[in-house]
């Protein structure tokens, strides 16, 4: 009889320790699922229309596709035209707010990221003309002019999207503000946000400032381990991945890497080739672990391995294709790090594919976007 009532008694304990724990257990997100709420899955482009600029927004279901969500006018003018540069189109690294350039007005634009929606916080002129590229860091928004003799320019971030520009802030590229640009294609701060990276494409060089309390140093120069430094994006042990086009030659273009912190430049791998055409965008795995360049004259996106010391292995020079002459440039990779997508210049679509494990793509189909858009981000 006793044992009859220590089953039934501890039944009983275990029943409501379940009714209990249920709903905790039903109620948990973990942070890998939190990153998959519906308003956390999405992706940026800009129409870039001379006649008024829109970031457009297109909702990834949890199966990698995309579909049109809507489109928010920036209250700005795009170029009409490429832009030549990676990150017109970038997210805070909290993802609360999405920055975007009005190259035809010489202006940025922030948002507030809401769900399923933007909501248009502040425009604000850039510092400079035609701004191109950009990069945030902890409250801190930086920008890439490439008009005029080209130069960068800070500004901070307000608790309401808000910019303010950063007196002393602004710095010249390599050469000192006078003539002609020297062709820049991007903008971005390092990892702990201490050193910003500047890729200038007609001079082969790739220039860094420090940063200190927000205002960036006068640009110190550091020469290109091949021609036509283009895109470039950081892993997570303070390298950067950078894009070589080479001109444009016929299946020339490479990636090099280089460690890069507060006070060293140096170089890891050199001109580690494609054998593709002009690779010019560049984006690096979630984990890490691997790089994609575009390739613009081959239709193709080459895969790399990233060693632990910054070294570039190539995988698959065509580890995704977007089609003959469609000349794919920006990239973006998802919250999740589960699916790669790739802008196409002249086909006018954005690629979709899935990142596997082993750092291979599959390709998931197409979908269509207006013929000038440019800048690609991605939650």
């Amino acid at each position: 009889m006793k044992s009859l009532q220590f089953i039934r008694h501890l039944g009983l304990r275990l029943f409501l320790a379940a009714a209990f724990l249920l709903p905790l257990f039903a109620g948990f997100t973990s942070p890998v699922a939190a990153a998959e709420d519906e308003s956390s899955r999405a992706v940026y482009t800009i129409t870039n229309a001379a006649s008024g600029n829109e970031v457009l927004v297109y909702h990834r279901s949890p199966n990698g596709s995309l579909s049109p969500q809507g489109s928010y006018p920036t209250d700005g003018l795009g170029s009409g035209a490429g832009l030549g540069s990676q990150g017109a189109v970038v997210l805070s690294r909290d993802h609360q707010w999405l920055f975007v350039v009005n190259a035809g007005s010489n202006e940025i634009t922030s948002f507030a990221v809401k769900r399923n929606k933007l909501e248009l916080a502040d425009v604000v002129d850039s510092g400079g003309t035609q701004p191109i590229s950009l990069t945030e860091n902890d409250g801190l928004l930086y920008v890439l002019n490439g008009g005029g003799s080209g130069n960068i320019s800070g500004f901070t971030v307000g608790n309401d999207g808000s910019l303010e520009a950063l007196p002393g802030s602004a710095q010249p590229l390599s050469n000192g503000g006078t003539g002609a640009a020297p062709g820049p294609a991007e903008i971005a701060f390092g990892p702990d946000g201490n050193v910003l990276v500047v890729t200038e494409k007609a001079t082969n060089l790739i220039d860094t400032y420090q940063v200190e309390d927000g205002i960036a140093s006068a640009p110190v120069t550091h020469a290109s381990a091949g021609t036509t430094p283009f895109g470039f994006a950081f892993d997570q042990r303070d390298h950067i991945i950078v894009s070589e086009a080479f001109g444009g030659a016929p299946n020339a273009s490479a990636l090099s890497s280089y460690k890069v912190t507060e006070n060293k430049f140096s170089l890891v791998s050199p001109s580690v080739a494609t054998t593709e055409t002009a690779a010019c965008w560049v984006v690096v795995s979630n984990n890490g672990k691997y790089a994609y360049t575009t390739n613009a004259g081959s239709g193709s996106i080459s895969s790399y391995r990233i060693g632990k010391d910054g070294s570039l292995t190539l995988l698959e020079a065509q580890a995704g294709l977007t089609g003959v002459g469609s000349s794919p440039i920006d990239m973006a990779i998802s919250n999740n790090g589960r699916y790669l997508y790739a802008l196409g210049g002249a086909s006018h679509m954005i690629s979709m594919f899935q990142v596997k494990a082993d750092g291979s793509l599959v390709s998931l189909g197409n979908i269509t976007v207006p013929a000038a858009a440019v800048g690609l981000a991605a939650q």
